[in-house]
């Protein structure tokens, strides 16, 4: 039994060190989306306004460093003191981070604890300060193993793993996060809804066969008009077909990844859609990834 329960607490370290590697991943995700160190950061409303965004980087700081230190202290190459610090601190961490709940739940009922970024946003509850009180038990039954060891006997491991499976059951059931992350996985965001920069756009553009295969008639690196139509955003590059000017309108599906794209010539002054340039070797076919247009349709109806 108290190989048992050995194995058991050097899982902790492993346990302790995943959780805080994932919360700094998620508010350091947050970070790149919304642009604001602090946004998000539930304890940081304990704080006077000016100094929330250094109190928002110290957590992600300290976060980050006590899951590296406990990965780094596990094996032989790090244990001893080094060891006992990495513990220690983790330990305390989630010592003041169950204190600085509670008051935010006294004093702002109302805001989520950040602990997950964007998947923390539900009002802090009993669940959510009882995690963290469990995790802060759990580091501190780390403190004083030696290097962690391989599980020595089937047995052993089988009930080390069932043990684990049950703690990681409770965890899940304290974690209002789990339930967020489950609705958005399931849910889709309409493409009229869409949040996609119109830097993102062209860059994604410039990566497209379509933009590469009507370089040779685009006159300009910056684009002469864009606009925004449902899921679609229309870019307009200023190009020459022979010896007129004309117009390269790219139509690029609002999407973050590899989006699809139709392109047009038109005719400057007229408005007529013009035949691409013909590719050497292809039988007088446009090159791959351009489109031609009914000369019927106008600008507005080029897809």
């Amino acid at each position: 039994m108290g190989d048992v329960l050995t194995g058991l607490r050097e899982v902790q370290v492993l346990l302790l060190a995943a959780v805080l590697l994932s919360a700094s991943a998620a508010k350091f995700a947050r970070v790149l989306r919304v642009g604001a160190v602090d946004a998000g950061l539930g304890p940081t409303a304990l704080f006077p306004l000016p100094i929330r965004r250094r109190v928002a980087i110290v957590i992600s700081v300290v976060e980050l460093t006590c899951g590296i230190a406990l990965v780094l202290t596990a094996l032989r190459l790090g244990g001893g003191e080094a060891a006992t610090a990495a513990r220690l601190a983790t330990s305390l961490l989630f010592i003041v981070a169950t204190l600085a709940l509670i008051e935010l739940r006294s004093s702002h009922p109302g805001t989520g604890c950040g602990c997950f970024g964007d998947l923390s946003t539900a009002p802090v509850g009993w669940r959510t300060m009882t995690r963290s009180a469990l995790l802060a038990c759990a580091g501190l039954a780390t403190i004083g193993l030696p290097a962690l060891r391989l599980v020595r006997t089937g047995a052993e491991a089988a009930v080390v793993l069932v043990l684990l499976a049950v703690e990681l059951a409770v965890i899940a059931a304290l974690s209002p996060e789990l339930g967020e992350a489950l609705v958005r996985l399931g849910y889709s965001e309409p493409c009229e809804l869409r949040r996609v920069p119109a830097a993102r756009t062209l860059a994604a553009l410039r990566r497209t066969a379509a933009w590469h295969s009507a370089a040779s008639v685009v006159t300009a690196d910056a684009p002469a008009d864009m606009w925004r139509e449902l899921c679609w955003r229309y870019v307009v590059f200023p190009a020459r077909a022979g010896d007129r000017p004309a117009e390269a309108v790219f139509a690029v599906y609002l999407r973050r990844h590899r989006p699809a794209v139709h392109a047009a010539l038109i005719d400057a002054s007229t408005g007529a859609v013009l035949d691409w340039p013909a590719v050497p070797g292809r039988g007088g076919e446009p090159a791959p990834g351009l489109l031609r247009i009914p000369a019927t349709t106008g600008r507005s109806a080029v897809v």
